[in-house]
């Protein structure tokens, strides 16, 4: 019986469908980038895909920050949106469109003028750092401009344009992968660039994703940021937006900084292991890509329902979710073992890679349990009702105070296996399910975060 009631509401699962499954698919794109990356330099050669693996880690920074300040957008714009506010979503959108261009300008200036020092963070192999500066001098010219477009889709995201966020990142990655081709390999009489090739064809894509986002937030229906108000600033709005997204700032750092510290252990484990690890990361990224198009669709969809001041449905719609939590980790362990074996045949390793890969693949399936849970309930439920502090709190002694340091021990003072030091980075995710449910039961996420007119500080 629970089973039927668990699948029984139409109404519920058109909406969560149409809101989640665009966004996995954008995700799914996403993922797709990285990727061809990997497996179209890993045909060039090993160091090359290490490299541009290890380069690619100052964008995941990158994207940690601009994601606490996508999710803020879409934590109080899908509760406005519910509400039927547009002016404050519009104020919301021009607010993260500042935010945005600050980070994107920094990222640009470390990337474009010292690779280098960024690169030493990751690797102390002069044949990667040299692979890793070509890749960012041009690739960070392409940091301007991702946080830009990051904002424009999350906007469509939380005013029902779901779809058509989808196809703008599915439209962006097809170019991505037919330019790597094109640039990587020297194809139709192009010179073959290698890692280079790569780079410029993520600084293509990115142009062609902003371009196409302005020109469709102009179409009726859609919300374009008012310029006239893009340096305004409501005082109001920005503390509500600053409560709830420095948590998230904040838990997104611990998170991104932990992940890339995985990979610089990696890094200093060899050559071998840090490729058996850039591929796994890639294959990881695709499988969940399903569980964060749930987070983030299934998020909005109770966001929606809170703002619009129905807290009974939303936190029926947050039960649901958590059943299917458990439903996608349990599917996405079974996709990670299904896929081992071909990615073992297809990846060219050397055999002390393919070896380190093998035991990656299989301690990942056992931890994506612990991803796909936490992920829907921490980043989708939690965060739609402003429950943000709670992330913070859970990364900093989960991961921080348990799999970083156990980790970089045995890498630099105990020199364990390789493999026994990977199963330490994925502790935490598996370890904190029993905390997060614990956390759901308090209900402290079922929350109306908008204010009334009367309520508002003058801006």
């Amino acid at each position: 019986m629970k089973k039927i009631k668990l699948f029984s509401d139409k109404e519920f699962y058109s909406k969560l469908w149409n809101l989640a499954l665009p966004i996995a698919l954008q995700n799914l794109m996403l993922a797709l980038v990285a990727a061809a990356d990997a497996l179209m330099l890993g045909r060039v050669d090993q160091n090359t895909m290490s490299a541009v693996s290890l380069a690619t880690q100052i964008q995941f920074i990158q994207n940690m920050v601009l994601g606490s300040i996508v999710s803020g957008i879409v934590v109080l714009g899908a509760q406005y949106w519910g509400k039927g506010d547009k002016k404050t979503i519009n104020d919301l959108f021009c607010m993260g469109l500042r935010l945005a261009g600050i980070v994107s300008l920094l990222f640009f200036i470390g990337c474009v003028f010292f690779p280098r020092y960024l690169m030493l963070i990751f690797t102390d192999e002069e044949v990667l750092i040299q692979i890793g500066i070509r890749y960012l001098q041009i690739a960070g010219w392409s940091y301007l401009l991702t946080g830009i477009s990051q904002c424009y889709l999350a906007i469509m995201k939380v005013t029902e344009h779901a779809a058509q966020a989808a196809r703008v990142s599915t439209g962006a990655v097809l170019s991505n992968i037919i330019l790597n081709a094109i640039f990587i390999y020297g194809l139709f009489g192009f010179p073959a660039m290698n890692e280079e090739g790569a780079a410029l064809a993520t600084l293509i894509s990115r142009i062609l994703e902003l371009g196409w986002v302005v020109i469709c937030s102009y179409r009726k229906d859609y919300i374009h940021p008012r310029w006239k108000r893009l340096f305004h600033r409501e005082g109001w709005l920005e503390k509500d937006f600053f409560r709830y997204s420095l948590p998230i700032l904040g838990a997104s750092l611990a998170w991104g900084i932990g992940f890339t510290s995985y990979s610089a252990f990696m890094g200093h484990l060899g050559t071998d292991a840090t490729a058996a690890n850039s591929v796994a990361a890639v294959v990881r990224d695709l499988v969940c890509c399903l569980c964060n198009g749930l987070a983030s669709g299934g998020g909005i969809l109770v966001g929606n329902e809170l703002g619009a001041g129905e807290l009974k449905k939303g936190k029926l719609y947050g039960d649901r979710l958590v059943k299917l939590a458990f439903l996608t980790g349990g599917l996405s362990t079974v996709v990670m073992l299904v896929l081992t074996p071909v990615i073992m045949s297809f990846v060219k390793l050397t055999p002390g890679a393919q070896k380190y890969l093998l035991g990656m693949m299989l301690i990942m399936a056992f931890y994506m349990i612990g991803r796909a849970v936490n992920t829907i309930i921490i980043n989708g439920i939690f965060a739609a009702g402003g429950d943000t502090m709670f992330d913070m709190y859970s990364l900093a002694i989960t991961m921080w105070c348990i799999a970083v340091p156990l980790a970089a021990a045995g890498t630099f003072l105990f020199h364990w296996p390789v493999l026994v030091v990977y199963a330490c980075t994925c502790l935490d995710e598996v370890g904190k399910i029993p905390w997060v449910l614990h956390h759901y039961r308090k209900n402290k996420w079922v929350r109306d975060l908008t204010r009334k007119t009367i309520d508002r500080e003058p801006g």
